[in-house]
């Protein structure tokens, strides 16, 4: 059987109620997790405005779909991309460290859009997204993700439109012929550049939604019987050979059913790239043991492995002068300032891009190649903080940030993110009940009450969106 073929076979026949009990319990906190994303971005996130009148324009904005904290219908695949976009806005979504990869966004709108369009059960629906995280994490290892990367592609994305597709025909209940047809035709839609770097574009958030999109069209296509490519995984011009110089195949099944990647995925802390994060960690544990001011600070280096200085160092110039959100998000040296600064960083500390103690550190701030972090990578996205301050030099190493598998998050901290991310759209009691729903999601007889009682933004947040 080839890759694509055990592929497919697995995604098939996935069901919820032969999955361990802990990767249904794991599944439903990254669902909240996510969905507490899209909320937020539905009315914070500055590209949501021009996102919503390109939908409207395009005739995606009418229908039986629904975004989450939106009160007006959409059509499946424009739910699926506004949904998928919305989730990786703050880029405050999961994150699965060896694969360099967000599952979350792309994979599980489109398997609650593929629930709204076949009246699909919540428990089909997460063995939708359980199979679609399982593809799309798979394919990025196997490549592997560093190499993906040296080539320009974001692995969000390019992965991302399988793991859609996969999650999409296992909602609709194709058999393992219509799977790998939609793996065929999702082939064609894989796409995702890293250029968005060049001036903090929002395509970032865009082609990891248009993966969603995606992958919902192409087990569509398929579900109607369109024809897909055949060995769309490892044909010779196939996903594996043409996306990465020297891929691994064996990485897609091995262990396929037995371990579970997603239980490696893990989520944020910190509104930002997961590059960052073990170096605010080390900031805000450095700040609090030290009491330090910022006027202190003479110098702080932050260590990372090669990948990460590629997203959040280089080029230095541009991640010293960030000037806008996204520039923010993938700076450096901005949320280590942030962080040492403030004792936080959160949503709310990009309204500091132009605060003028911020603006005075960020020259004190770079970002190097470390050794220790390098040599934790791809296991870990790992960081190193050396600080010159009073006279002396004080170093912290994080291996494994706050949120990684081996430092994860228990149940009540989840909902205090999603709270601290819906409350102020939704209000308590509605963002309360929506987590409820979301934490009971393989026991609804239909998963499309999410979405259908997916509570609107109070008045004020409304009107202002409107």
């Amino acid at each position: 059987m080839g890759v694509t073929a055990e592929l497919s076979a697995f995604v098939a026949g996935l069901r919820a109620d032969a999955l361990p009990p802990a990767v249904v319990e794991r599944t439903r906190l990254l669902v909240l997790d996510l969905v507490g994303n899209a909320v937020r971005a539905r009315h914070d996130a500055e590209s949501t405005p021009s996102l919503l009148r390109a939908v409207e324009a395009l005739g995606l904005a009418s229908g039986p779909a629904r975004v989450f904290a939106d009160p007006r219908g959409y059509a499946p695949a424009g739910a699926a991309l506004v949904n998928a976009v919305l989730g990786h806005s703050l880029d405050f979504d999961d994150t699965h460290a060896e694969a360099v990869l967000h599952p979350g966004a792309p994979v599980i709108p489109a398997a609650l859009a593929a629930a709204e369009m076949a009246g699909a059960s919540g428990a089909d629906a997460l063995a939708g997204i359980v199979a679609g995280y399982e593809v799309a994490l798979r394919l990025a290892l196997a490549l592997p993700a560093g190499a993906h990367y040296d080539r320009g592609f974001h692995p969000s994305a390019t992965c991302g439109a399988f793991g859609a597709a996969a999650a999409a025909a296992r909602v609709f209940g194709l058999d393992a012929a219509g799977v790998a047809s939609a793996l065929g035709i999702a082939l064609s839609q894989a796409a995702g550049s890293l250029q968005f770097l060049a001036n903090g574009a929002w395509t970032k958030r865009f082609q990891v939604g248009w993966a969603g999109f995606a992958g919902l069209t192409a087990a569509t296509l398929a579900r109607e019987g369109f024809k897909g490519a055949a060995e769309p995984v490892e044909g010779r011009h196939g996903f594996l050979r043409s996306y990465a110089p020297d891929p691994d195949p064996g990485r897609v099944c091995g262990d396929l059913g037995s371990a579970f990647e997603l239980m490696a995925t893990g989520v944020k802390p910190y509104p930002s790239c997961r590059w960052g994060h073990a170096g605010i960690d080390a900031a805000l544990a450095l700040r609090a043991e030290l009491g330090l001011r910022p006027d202190e600070i003479e110098s702080a280096v932050l260590g990372v492995s090669r990948a990460g200085a590629l997203l959040v160092g280089e080029p230095a110039a541009r991640k010293a002068d960030p000037r806008n959100v996204v520039d923010g998000q993938f700076s450096g040296p901005f949320v280590i300032a942030v962080a040492l600064s403030t004792g936080r960083m959160d949503w709310d500390s990009y309204r500091l891009l132009d605060d003028p103690a911020i603006r005075a550190l960020l020259p004190r701030v770079t970002v190097e190649v470390d050794p220790e972090a390098e040599a934790e990578f791809p296991a870990n996205m790992a960081g190193k903080l050396t600080l010159r301050a009073r006279g002396g030099v004080f170093t912290r190493m994080v291996a494994v940030p706050r949120g990684e598998p081996a430092n994860f998050p228990d149940a009540a901290a989840f909902r205090a993110k999603f709270a601290g991310l819906t409350r102020a759209v939704l209000g308590e009691a509605a963002a309360d009940v929506l987590a409820a729903d979301v934490l009971r999601l393989d026991a609804l007889p239909e998963a499309a009450i999410l979405l259908r009682g997916a509570p609107e933004p109070r008045g004020a947040q409304k009107r202002a969106a409107a």
